[in-house]
């Protein structure tokens, strides 16, 4: 069917978009990591493919062009061809600051068809601290600079003001700005294969069309099997000396779900506050990872229905603190998601439950330096089987950052890099084991600890064990679970990441 044809290489246009941000790009994160998205989105501004990238960033692709295009039309901002728009402002953008989208119009035959859309995580987009994913932030402002969405390029020219701007605030312009530029080249070449595409097979926007109404069926179909009925779960963040309730109603309709998030605590003078983009994203994830094999556009995307009150940890106010959200607080979004579908599905044990942020940065032989990963953990028991050991879990899908290439560009050396056995929870079906991951300062630092799980490790299920809680030290000496800190050259930090709950109670022979 032709439409099945272009459905088909519409999703492989987003993934190549995908090899080509990878490869092009200057940073670590970006092409070590792959900590980047892309997405194909049509002349309305919905999801027509998209890569199988980042999950937060993924399902915040569906908030986030709508709010941008509907920026541009307020501030009455006309595309031409050979523009581009550069946005990172959260609330518009759906994420948090150091994800820095561009979205570029596609046109053929002067006709607008639709829009090639990127997002990647920048190391540092300025800010006090290095990697600008502050612990200590109590407003926006104090993790970097917002841009609002602006052209980046004009007919095919960039814009050196919105160049400059980044030069002279972001902390490795060096990194950032060739990121930058593979970021406008992934988009030019999604936009070039789409118009071979209409070349080839003449006005395809109704194809498109097909495909997503196919999506929309396909997961309907799935979701309709479900049991029916209203599912409340709770889990929780840490903060300080709190533990943060996060609540849902997962309401299973004939029409979809809808997820409400009545009685989640209050947005809080603190980075963990997680923009709407960011829980809708973490809501169709788990949705998404338990009816199969559909395709993930507008189809699936419009079955899913978040209510969040405004002035909560899932759904702030600007200019709430939000860099956090977008790294823990979707995180704990996606598991309670999951536990409350533990009531009417078999779903595994809760993972890791933390992206543990590692943000690093001085000044190193006269040159300013900035670093940050994410370090995986173990994965749930399942109904089946064990839970997986030292993978990223749920709303991340990046690699890891190679030794290698860290201590090659970095002044630091890996002093252990290993399971940390023992750490799942027990059960008829074990939770994997996280990760130890130590490493030593061969210069002075300041180093920013976000994460999560240091205080209750990750649920069971079906009566499995917890898996075993997070952990940092710095010479020897535990730290929280969110934390900035001065270091000097000869220190070392280990980190101990949580491995995932247990599913089922151990049978004793």
């Amino acid at each position: 069917m032709k439409w099945e044809i272009i459905h088909k290489a519409t999703s492989f246009i987003a993934e190549e978009m995908g090899v080509s941000l990878k490869k092009s790009a200057l940073s670590p994160n970006i092409r070590e990591r792959m900590d980047h998205s892309c997405a194909i989105v049509d002349e309305k501004g919905r999801i027509v493919a998209q890569a199988e990238h980042i999950p937060v960033h993924l399902g915040s692709f569906k908030i986030g062009v709508i709010n941008v295009l509907n920026y541009l039309e307020k501030k009455e901002i006309e595309l031409e061809e050979g523009d581009s728009i550069i946005f990172n402002d959260p609330y518009i953008s759906g994420t948090h600051l150091n994800d820095v989208g561009v979205l570029s119009p596609i046109f053929y035959k002067g006709k607008l068809i639709g829009y090639a859309v990127n997002k990647a995580h920048h190391v540092d987009v300025g800010g006090p601290l290095p990697g600008s994913i502050n612990p200590l932030a109590k407003t926006i402002y104090e993790e970097g600079v917002v841009i609002p969405p602006v052209k980046l390029t004009k007919r095919g020219k960039i814009n050196e003001e919105v160049i400059s701007i980044a030069k002279e605030n972001f902390k490795v312009p060096g990194f950032s700005l060739g990121d930058i530029k593979a970021q406008l080249s992934a988009n030019k070449l999604g936009g070039e294969r789409v118009k071979q595409l209409f070349e080839k097979y003449g006005d395809i926007t109704q194809a498109w069309e097909e495909s997503i109404e196919y999506s929309r069926r396909l997961a309907l179909a799935e979701i309709s099997k479900w049991k029916k009925g209203v599912y409340e779960a709770e889990d929780y963040l840490e903060w300080e000396s709190s533990l943060l309730p996060i609540r849902i109603k997962l309401n299973v309709e004939e029409k979809g779900i809808v997820a409400d998030f009545e009685g989640t605590h209050k947005q809080i003078e603190g980075p963990l506050n997680a923009v709407l983009g960011v829980t809708y994203s973490s809501v169709s994830f788990a949705v998404r990872s338990m009816i199969g094999e559909v395709p993930t556009n507008e189809g699936f995307y419009s079955l899913i229905e978040v209510k969040a009150e405004e002035g909560t940890l899932v759904n702030p106010i600007k200019p709430a603190a939000v860099g956090g959200g977008n790294v823990e607080t979707s995180q704990r979004v996606a598991d309670v998601t999951f536990l409350a579908m533990s009531k009417f599905l078999k779903v595994p044990a809760a993972p890791s439950g933390t992206m543990m942020n590692i943000m690093m940065g001085g000044v190193y032989k006269g040159k300013y330096w900035s670093y940050y990963e994410t370090v995986g953990g173990g994965s749930g028991g399942r109904p089946c089987k064990d839970g997986v050991s030292a993978v990223q879990n749920n709303m991340t899908n990046t690699l890891n950052t190679p030794i290698e290439i860290a201590e090659r560009q970095y002044p630091i050396l890996f002093t252990e890099y290993r399971i940390r056995e023992g750490s799942g929870g027990n059960g008829l079906h074990k939770g994997g084991d996280g990760i130890i991951r130590g490493f030593k300062m061969l210069s002075k630092a300041r180093i920013s600890i976000l994460a999560d799980r240091f205080k209750i490790g990750p649920w069971g299920l079906e009566g499995g064990d917890n898996g075993k809680p997070g952990r940092v030290t710095i010479n020897g000496e535990e730290y929280p679970s969110k934390f900035t800190e001065e270091v000097k050259e000869g220190d070392v930090i280990t980190v101990e990441t949580p491995g995932g709950g247990g599913y089922g109670k151990l049978i004793n022979h």
